[in-house]
């Protein structure tokens, strides 16, 4: 899958970017972290894109990218009210922004929720399953466990990242038709709100506070 147009940026993106994605209804984000402990795996990687596959991916270049506020832009974007952005297993991507870049990103919508809500005739509910399923699309997942934080990423993590993200307004399209046809899409956005308080538990270490 090629995109109309990907840029590389180093710990924040350039004012025309934040420009164009503040002018759109809704973008699609992603992350990428050396792990999946967030205090100890750092953000790597955030990517972003539109329904035009405008696509910007920002490399977090050390745990010094962390320091003094040094994304103005792309915190302003994930806090734009106007924007929802959208996510696979938010939960993760909102804490991962939230412990490292110190946002609340909203509005959201995570589109494994969607499909665990809509989708109750399977199991599957991954971003690979999602997309063979519903778009017809093999997801190559060959770099999922790649590392990130190298100074210079390669071609194939370059291109893993940028369709991650490309597929998601494209699912979501799909999914909110079928919450739509079953009267689910108001559960879906109450449930994407509750994440809120969700990974700000999950950080300070109750994983399981629902549970009995």
């Amino acid at each position: 899958m090629k995109s109309n147009k990907l840029l590389i940026f180093d710990n924040d993106i350039s004012q025309d970017a934040l420009n164009h994605y503040l002018s759109k209804p809704i973008i699609a984000c992603d992350t990428e972290t050396r792990g999946l402990m967030v205090p100890r795996d750092r953000l790597c990687l955030i990517q972003i894109c539109d329904e035009e596959d405008y696509i910007s991916v920002v490399r977090f270049v050390g745990k010094e990218a962390f320091n003094d506020s040094k994304q103005p832009n792309l915190v302003k974007l994930l806090k734009a009210e106007s924007v929802m952005k959208l996510f696979h297993y938010a939960r993760f991507d909102l804490s991962v922004l939230k412990y490292y870049l110190k946002v609340e990103v909203e509005p959201v919508f995570c589109t494994k929720i969607a499909s665990k809500l809509v989708r109750t005739y399977s199991d599957r509910h991954s971003l690979k399953d999602l997309t063979n399923e519903l778009l017809g699309i093999t997801l190559d997942k060959s770099n999922q466990t790649s590392d990130w934080a190298a100074s210079d990423l390669t071609q194939s993590q370059i291109e893993y990242a940028a369709n991650d993200v490309k597929v998601l307004i494209p699912l979501y399209n799909k999914l909110a038709a079928m919450l739509k046809r079953e009267n689910l899409m108001d559960i879906a956005c109450e449930l994407a709100k509750a994440l809120k308080i969700v990974t700000t538990t999950d950080l300070m270490g109750y994983h399981s506070i629902l549970e009995h």
